[in-house]
């Protein structure tokens, strides 16, 4: 169960981590806009189209990642109030019961959607420049699996901490920036009293 949680967090890291890089060609992408139609006065017919696109995919993609990494939203308030046990054996039941179905889901009717597009060469209907989508929508059934793959490692998760009472955590890659600036204030507060 530990191999397949690592494999399962190192995939998720990983793209997560290359998907993320959408966030810099959005920028660009939003950059330019803003400046040729502003500045210069000529605006382009796909500028709006291809962040959606790229935005849509960065968070479909960025799913399993955030799932690995205990990102996503739930009622802490009560949650972490709870002895790790009861915790993990509420995520179990939730997880079989409403996780499995929901992605289960997304995958068939992602498929469904990405089949169709792909069959008939869809481009976006919402701009004059008819940018190809379809192999966008591939990235929903894409994000479906790897939330699958990213659910079975959570399960082994609430399985290991039933039986031994603590959280196997994920490899720690990344820091909020809240939790850096505590730490720099403590330490420099630990300097201060020495």
């Amino acid at each position: 169960m530990i191999a397949f949680i690592r494999f399962a967090d190192g995939l998720s890291a990983w793209f997560g981590k290359a998907f993320a890089w959408l966030i810099l060609l959005m920028t660009f992408g939003t950059s330019y806009e803003v400046f040729v139609r502003y500045i210069v006065g000529r605006p382009t017919p796909w500028a709006l189209d291809v962040s959606f696109i790229m935005y849509g995919t960065l968070f479909m993609m960025g799913g399993a990642y955030t799932l690995s990494r205990g990102g996503h939203v739930r009622g802490d308030f009560i949650y972490r109030l709870w002895r790790p046990r009861t915790q993990a054996t509420v995520d179990l039941v939730l997880y079989i019961f409403f996780f499995f179905p929901g992605v289960t889901a997304l995958i068939f009717a992602g498929w469904k959607y990405a089949s169709r597009s792909w069959g008939y060469g869809e481009v976006s209907v919402n701009s004059p420049a008819g940018i190809p989508i379809y192999q966008f929508k591939t990235a929903i059934v894409a994000a479906g699996i790897l939330l699958f793959i990213q659910g079975i490692a959570q399960v082994f998760r609430c399985i290991q901490c039933i039986r031994d009472g603590f959280w196997i955590e994920a490899e720690e890659d990344v820091e909020e920036t809240e939790t850096l600036l505590i730490k720099e204030k403590q330490a420099e507060l630990s300097g201060d009293q020495a």
